[in-house]
């Protein structure tokens, strides 16, 4: 009897285990589709125009010709297992030669990370070696440049507001906020990396460290980069944009107040004249690769709705345009047509 009874709560056991995983792989393939978002592409960059190109996630690429300067450099993109098994990840060489050599930054003078979790920092010691560019951030981003060997003289630990100067470019770092996207409105891997940071390592060895919103100006034009979903009021008053590369991850799960109150910190305290999302992407999915979260995770067509609304009650000379990974956008160029 009691044989029985085991023999049928292990069939239990396997149905309800086979249940769970088929709701699981549902949910992750249950996904938003970018074709429903009926924004127009930003106008590409002419010739030596400046030209800002969104390479997925919060990775984008400054360059007007001269000089480049690198918003994060995330090309390596551990697994979803390797983050579920906390598995150690290391820099893949072959994607971020690769990526250096496809976008030619053979002029960059600079890579800043957004902030310090591996989704956006774990890369920069590579980048840096490869082509002795500045790393400029938090005290937790330097540790990982001190970790992959970059020398002391190319790193830059970043104070609130100071400016810095590459080229034609004046890129200054302001104080900002993670999005609480984590478990009950936290904050994920929260904390600082405290001392040299080598890798290989689990994702959850890279801590936030501080958070950044980075104000990138050019005489052809000034953009604002939200690198995460979180935002401080009243902290970007009185600056201006005239485009907002702007972090929609998680906003869906924050809800639609959340939202509205982000972009008007963001985007109506800036005056920004273009909005492209960014940070909507599945940092799983191979580099290059535009492959939206799951709906469960996040719901970039919801935000995208939201964010017309917001635009038509507050921002109606705004654009939205929908992103695309590898194309040089310009900050000044005025389309034949908008949303």
């Amino acid at each position: 009897m009691r044989f029985k009874r085991a023999k049928r709560a292990a069939a239990v056991a396997a149905v309800l285990t086979v249940v769970a995983a088929t709701v699981l792989v549902a949910l992750w393939r249950d996904r938003a589709n970018l074709d429903n978002i009926d924004w127009p592409p930003a106008p590409e960059a002419a010739g030596g125009a400046l030209g800002v190109t969104w390479l997925g996630v919060t990775t984008v690429l400054f360059d007007d010709g001269e000089t480049q300067v690198l918003i994060d450099g995330f090309f390596s993109r551990p697994s979803l297992a390797d983050g579920i098994l906390r598995r150690p990840v290391d820099n893949h060489a072959p994607t971020i030669n690769f990526a250096m050599h496809e976008f030619r930054m053979r002029r960059l003078a600079a890579v800043i990370p957004l902030h310090s979790h591996y989704d956006h920092a774990m890369d920069v010691g590579a980048i840096a070696k490869r082509s002795s560019a500045s790393v400029v951030g938090s005290e937790s981003t330097a540790n990982i440049a001190r970790g992959a060997g970059v020398p002391e003289d190319q790193i830059v630990v970043a104070a609130d507001r100071d400016t810095y100067e590459f080229g034609q470019f004046e890129v200054r770092l302001i104080e900002s906020r993670h999005g609480p996207i984590g478990w009950r409105k936290t904050v994920p891997l929260p904390g600082t990396i405290d001392e040299p940071l080598t890798l290989p390592q689990p994702v959850t060895s890279m801590r936030v460290g501080e958070v950044w919103s980075v104000v990138v100006e050019h005489p052809q034009g000034t953009t604002l980069v939200q690198g995460s979903s979180g935002f401080v009021d009243g902290a970007l008053d009185g600056l201006t944009a005239d485009l907002v590369l702007l972090c929609s991850y998680g906003l869906s799960s924050l809800g639609a107040e959340y939202a509205e109150r982000y972009w008007q910190s963001t985007v109506t305290a800036t005056g920004a004249k273009a909005v492209v999302p960014i940070h909507f992407d599945d940092f799983t999915a191979p580099f290059g690769a535009v492959v939206p979260f799951p709906r469960i995770l996040d719901d970039i067509e919801t935000a995208a709705g939201w964010f017309e609304t917001f635009r038509d009650a507050r921002d109606v000379d705004t654009k939205l345009y929908k992103p695309a990974f590898g194309r040089r956008m310009a900050v000044y160029t005025e389309p034949s047509s908008s949303t």
